[in-house]
């Protein structure tokens, strides 16, 4: 079949669906693609940073910390495969599998980034999932209709849907939008009694930005950095022998004492600071 006659065959409630749900999936690609802290360590954007956040409240989040180790090319696979997902769902190019590619897509994102969100159908992750299963569902049941043909047409079709992706990726990089910082999360957060936290003690929490963080106590006060390393995104332990934060995924070293700055290691970027204070009896994030 081809594209003029797969949408004429198709009844009008699944051409609504077909095209929200391909222009939905490559503007996702798009906007990974134009940002420039993305797949950039250290920005407040990087996927690595989005992963460890992730981790922390997904049901999954024992697999996203094997995955951290990974997180450039995570980033970079998810991106493309939005877009070829996108492309070939509206060019009609081996549509029930990258129907089912983004029913898998959407419940990865669900398990992920918005499950623990309440009620679930607050979460759009949700939504999609069920969108694009009803949507398989569908062409799987007509599928002598949509079958991917294994000969030479079929093959350049699939590669062409590749080409255009990657090409789609290389254009974001090209065009990048500019970067806009999240705003900080109004009011202080408690983390910890100041009474439960003696002088050279650490203490590992969850930051405001729902990503895991390190405190530190000292006799002139406390400070605190975030735990995920500026190098793919993995979570920095502290080694109390050496007194220094460790990344156990590639080797990364960084001195707690002197603004986390880099003593070793596959980067050049120290952890980021978090703004923590004492009020009260409580040891808070400002």
């Amino acid at each position: 079949m081809n594209l003029k006659q797969s949408w004429r065959n198709q009844l009008w409630p699944l051409r609504v669906m077909r095209v929200w749900l391909g222009a939905t999936w490559i503007y996702a690609g798009w906007d990974k693609a134009s940002d420039p802290g993305f797949l950039k360590a250290g920005s407040s954007t990087f996927i690595g940073g989005q992963l460890s956040a992730y981790a922390q409240s997904s049901p999954v989040g024992f697999a996203i910390n094997k995955m951290l180790e990974h997180s450039t090319q995570i980033g970079i696979f998810v991106m493309i495969a939005e877009f070829a997902i996108g492309f070939a769902t509206l060019l009609w190019i081996a549509p029930t599998w990258a129907a089912f590619g983004g029913f898998a897509m959407s419940l990865s994102l669900w398990l992920a980034s918005s499950w623990h969100v309440k009620p679930y159908f607050l979460a759009s992750d949700s939504a999609y999932t069920i969108l694009w299963l009803v949507y398989f569902l569908f062409l799987y049941g007509s599928r002598r209709k949509s079958n991917v043909s294994l000969d030479r047409r079929g093959f350049i079709r699939i590669s062409g849907v590749a080409a255009l992706a990657i090409a789609a990726a290389g254009l974001g990089k090209l065009i990048p939008k500019s970067e806009v910082k999240a705003p900080a999360a109004s009011g202080s957060k408690k983390i910890i009694k100041e009474v439960a936290l003696k002088v050279g003690d650490t203490h590992n929490f969850v930051s405001k930005a729902g990503t895991p963080a390190v405190l530190f106590k000292t006799k002139t006060g406390v400070f605190a950095y975030s735990a995920v390393c500026t190098h793919e995104g993995c979570t920095v332990q502290y080694n109390s022998a050496s007194k220094h934060l460790q990344c156990g995924c590639h080797g990364a070293v960084f001195d707690p004492a002197n603004e986390a700055k880099v003593l070793g290691g596959p980067t050049n970027t120290p952890l980021a600071k978090i703004k923590v204070a004492t009020e009260g009896a409580w040891i808070v994030e400002a």
